[in-house]
């Protein structure tokens, strides 16, 4: 994509936790940037700090050194620009699908005729039309998490971060799942930040992978996939079945077991 289409900048990124005496440093000049409409992964080791940097991103944590910016504004503090979907379910349980979905336009004082357009139209984005009424603690897990997606999205950022959003999901619901996100990337030409440990997902989900290296992070290489570009990926089997597929995921799984050699060779 050209420059121009860039819409997040990480310059020399780092972050050390702790004092001078007992520091960890967790990133260490990190520089990448992420096209619009983009879905770009962030993938690597445990402990190679890619949650840390999806919350500098947020804007829930400061950079120690180097800056990150949105639309060329250097990112300071959390922002609705700025939408965020977490590992862990995060619906409040006395709310409906549909409140729920509702609830952050409801504090950013959206009118009331357009938050029930707006939540009616995210809720169906994510099949959860025959739900608008039930209570959290009836739902499955990938339903919980598609009311998350749904209210982020209703509130309109201008990037999506995602931090290892379907971790928690059985495989078959994982898979349901990503195939769904695909379908929102698809609809709503959202621009996406995610953070997953997953080979394979990364695969199927990104136009671009951004691997780390272990202890401290540090930009390891850009990978752009080039066999999925002008594929129609709709499945799993779609994606396993493109010619280079294995040579990819052979690619990645040896820059993976490399890194995670270097982590070991810490303890």
């Amino acid at each position: 994509m050209p420059l121009d289409d860039t819409i997040l900048t990480t310059n020399n990124v780092s972050k050390t936790f702790g004092s001078k005496t007992k520091a960890v440093e967790a990133l260490r000049d990190v520089s990448f940037s992420v096209a619009r409409n983009e879905l770009c992964i962030l993938l690597g080791p445990s402990g190679c700090g890619k949650s840390t940097l999806l919350n500098i991103v947020a804007g829930l944590e400061d950079p120690t050194s180097g800056s990150v910016s949105l639309d060329g504004e250097i990112i300071h503090g959390p922002s609705r620009q700025r939408g965020m979907v977490f590992q862990s379910y995060t619906s409040f349980p006395w709310l409906t699908v549909f409140e729920n979905v509702e609830y952050g336009m409801k504090l950013n004082g959206v009118p009331k005729a357009e938050r029930t357009e707006r939540a009616e139209k995210f809720i169906e984005l994510v099949h959860l039309s025959r739900f608008r009424d039930a209570y959290p603690n009836t739902l499955s897990g990938g339903m919980k998490q598609r009311v998350a997606i749904a209210r982020t999205l209703a509130n309109e950022p201008e990037i999506l971060l995602m931090d290892e959003p379907f971790g928690a999901l059985d495989a078959e619901t994982r898979w349901h799942m990503q195939e769904m996100l695909l379908e929102i990337v698809e609809t709503t030409h959202t621009t996406i930040l995610l953070v997953t440990h997953d080979i394979q997902e990364a695969i199927f989900l990104a136009d671009k992978i951004v691997f780390l290296s272990a202890n401290p992070g540090r930009l390891k290489t850009v990978l752009d996939l080039e066999f999925k570009k002008g594929a129609e990926l709709k499945s799993k089997e779609d994606l396993i079945a493109l010619p280079g597929y294995l040579e990819c995921e052979r690619e990645i799984t040896a820059l993976m077991r490399a890194e995670a050699g270097k982590s070991e060779e810490d303890y």
